[in-house]
């Protein structure tokens, strides 16, 4: 156990090979605040965006695991719960307390962050900013007193939101380490896209990320976890949202199933309700989410399950679900008063439906993909792609065809 009390630095750990810019706002934030910081990272599967103060390869020494081998290995499952061990062991025998601990992440960063958090004691300020944390956090919280900050969007680089959240945040921990303040958000006046994302989809989305940025645009992005829907849509019926890219509907099998990330029955109708332009696909309505193994309800015993890691276990979806999936879905973009795309990926709808991977299951994708040729109205535009949603290929296209929708010109649109 840690001797030393309050080293007088605040401790900001996270997945510097996916959250890396938003960390390094973070860390200026604090900074600008007066506070001395330590960056730790834990993220395994692609290289820091910039040098830690405390590498992943000791953070998985100390789950007596290589950071090289989980990274080759290529598993997410089990990288995410060798870096939770390891995380949490790192802060339960380091040399010296931290003023205060301040991290970010999905479900898998938030997984691993607050394991650690858990091992520092009751009144260390513990900040986790997450799009986990609009729902049940008992699993990420225990009996610890972590300050659970949704994150409102998704991380996937900085925009005006996540900019105010993480400012907000870095204020938050600064105060509560009796810290001063520091500077303002920056705003931004460019057109507010929205999309929604998972792990599973997180390439795709990455990518039209880029594309749509680069054309003028800023995208925001919703984490698909019922929450995450349920805020994007609202913010869609409020009129700040000019375009949506709604690449990840996977809550509706939650919501048709009775998984725990269902975003309720009125999912997918905002945009069509408004008549905002929509670009819809199938991202990853292969699963159904629940929570750790032993929660999932016994009426599903025997079905295929995939530890995505240890406080979420996915479901796959059978035929007959995926068919009625696929009804739901095109009912309710036939409904949609402006103008929608659907993208049908016939290669797969996430990272784990592809040839060798665990989800694979060419016969139940078949049936979502015919149930949507005919329950789609006349009012729906559906492309077919062969390839699969991950495709470099695919997000060009989804970015293709929302573009036209918009017009030429990425017009200033409505401030947060």
């Amino acid at each position: 156990m840690r001797k030393t009390i309050n080293s007088g630095h605040i401790l900001i750990a996270g997945t510097l090979d996916t959250k890396g810019e938003e960390l390094l706002f973070l860390r200026r934030c604090l900074e600008a605040a007066g506070a001395s910081t330590r960056v730790v990272d834990f993220g395994v599967l692609g290289d820091p965006m910039f040098t830690p103060d405390v590498a992943k390869e000791e953070i998985a020494a100390c789950a007596g695991e290589s950071a090289a081998a989980l990274r080759e290995a290529g598993d997410r499952g089990r990288s995410v719960a060798a870096m939770q061990r390891g995380f949490a062991a790192w802060c339960r025998s380091g040399p010296d307390l931290p003023a205060g601990v301040i991290s970010i992440g999905g479900s898998a960063g938030t997984a691993i962050a607050t394991a650690g958090m858990r091992e520092f004691p009751i009144g260390l300020p513990k900040v986790m900013v997450s799009t986990m944390a609009s729902g049940d956090v008992r699993p990420y919280v225990g009996t610890s007193d972590i300050v659970m900050m949704y994150s409102v969007a998704d991380f996937t680089g900085l925009n005006r939101l996540t900019r105010t959240i993480l400012t907000n945040a870095a204020h938050a921990a600064a105060g509560m380490c009796s810290i001063g303040a520091g500077a303002r958000s920056e705003t931004s006046e460019r057109t507010l896209l929205a999309a929604t994302m998972f792990g599973v989809t997180t390439p795709c989305v990455n990518r039209v990320k880029e594309l749509v940025e680069a054309a003028g645009y800023e995208l925001l992005v919703f984490h698909a976890t019922g929450t995450g829907g349920q805020a994007m849509e609202k913010l869609v019926r409020d009129g700040f949202i000019k375009g949506v890219l709604d690449i990840t509907t996977t809550e509706l099998a939650d919501e048709l199933v009775g998984g725990v990330l269902s975003a309720g029955p009125h999912r997918l109708e905002a945009a069509g309700a408004v008549g905002v332009p929509q670009v819809v696909s199938l991202g990853a309505l292969d699963m159904v989410n629940f929570g750790a193994p032993q929660t999932v309800p016994e009426r599903f015993r025997g079905r295929l399950f995939y530890p995505h890691n240890p406080a979420v276990t996915l479901m796959r979806t059978t035929p007959e679900e995926n068919a009625q999936l696929g009804e739901i879905l095109g009912r309710k973009l036939s409904a949609a008063r402006g103008p929608v795309t659907l993208l049908l990926p016939l290669g797969g709808v996430s990272a784990i439906d592809a040839p060798g991977k665990p989800f694979h299951d060419a016969a139940a994708d078949e049936q979502l993909f015919a149930a949507v040729r005919r329950s789609a109205g006349a009012n729906v535009k559906l492309v077919e792609y062969a390839g699969h949603i991950n495709d470099e290929a695919f997000a060009r296209q989804i970015v293709a065809e929302l573009l036209p929708m918009l017009g030429s010109a990425a017009a200033p649109g409505d401030s947060l």
